[in-house]
């Protein structure tokens, strides 16, 4: 929708938070809040994740924040951590879609995303950039309406770079994926624009709950779905092999956000990425039991990946 922006008094879309209340707390402190116990929980990155080079990307979950809030942190504090030595000027966040509507690559074009903290402006000229220069890519507000899987990604990058601004994707589980993000990649590098490129996704959806049990119900079933079927993707992310995150994610349901995956790593290979670093894989079973709440059948996978 238009609304009129507070500093500026000008007309400009707006795009209103979908799933606050739900997945995140609506109210600004509530948020607030929740953000820094996440940060609290985070891991701590490895020796070997701190060389002080700059971060190209990341790969977060993109749950409700009690489940994955902790994963997503962790990956999101080491970017701005990295990025008070190497200023950048957007973060290009490629998300998966959940909504039936969306089959093409869609960018949300200008203005601005409102979440409790706040409105984190849209890039627009990063995005006339990538417009012009990625026939893969269109422009579309509309398909970002209800989809909440950069949303929950955005309150964390305002409390840690407050500022700078975002460029929301969202990328279809198509074989273009790895095409768009290396396209995106070589426009942002002969333009000049310093970006960090950040993948949203969860892994294996495991359950009676999302009708996937090739393992059966239970904790045989669950533990396979952690440390065979999310490896076999985490895998493929360590080791930067774009090309494979789309057939493994159709053919093995390992990720509901294959597509992005691919654009993400694409993308950062591209602007040279060397290696990619594990900091946490969880469940929302292992996290849910870990805070109290009954054993389920039923988890999703989540891992937190730093890209330099």
């Amino acid at each position: 929708m238009f609304l009129t922006h507070p500093l500026s008094g000008a007309a400009m879309m707006i795009r209103e938070p979908a799933v606050a209340g739900r997945f995140y707390p609506r109210e600004r402190s509530a948020c607030n809040s929740s953000i820094e116990e996440c940060l609290r929980a985070a891991a701590a990155p490895p020796q070997d994740a701190t060389s002080g080079e700059r971060i190209l990307g990341g790969i977060v979950p993109h749950a409700g924040w009690i489940c994955s809030g902790a994963v997503a942190a962790g990956v999101l504090r080491e970017i701005a951590h990295r990025m008070k030595q190497t200023p950048i000027d957007a973060y290009i966040i490629f998300g998966a879609i959940h909504v039936l509507h969306v089959g093409r690559a869609a960018v949300f074009p200008s203005g601005a995303w409102e979440t409790p903290l706040g409105l984190a402006d849209v890039e627009a000229r990063i995005v006339d950039r990538l417009c012009g220069q990625c026939g893969l890519l269109e422009s579309d507000p509309h398909a970002h309406e209800e989809e909440h899987s950069i949303e929950v990604e955005v309150p964390f990058l305002q409390h840690l770079s407050p500022g700078v601004p975002i460029v929301p994707i969202m990328v279809p589980v198509t074989e273009q994926a790895a095409d768009l993000g290396a396209a995106i990649g070589r426009t942002c590098a002969n333009f000049g624009i310093r970006a960090c490129f950040l993948c949203s996704t969860d892994l294996t959806h495991y359950g009676p709950a999302y009708g996937f049990t090739p393992h059966g119900s239970g904790r045989e079933g669950l533990t396979w779905a952690k440390n065979v079927n999310d490896r076999r993707m985490i895998d493929l992310m360590l080791n930067l092999r774009e090309r494979e995150a789309v057939k493994e994610a159709v053919t093995n349901r390992n990720a509901c956000g294959g597509g992005a995956i691919a654009a993400t790593l694409a993308a950062c290979k591209v602007a040279g990425a060397r290696r990619a670093t594990l900091l946490q894989h969880t469940s929302s079973e292992e996290v849910l039991t870990s805070l109290g709440y009954p054993a389920s059948e039923d988890a999703v996978g989540y891992a937190g990946i730093l890209i330099e």
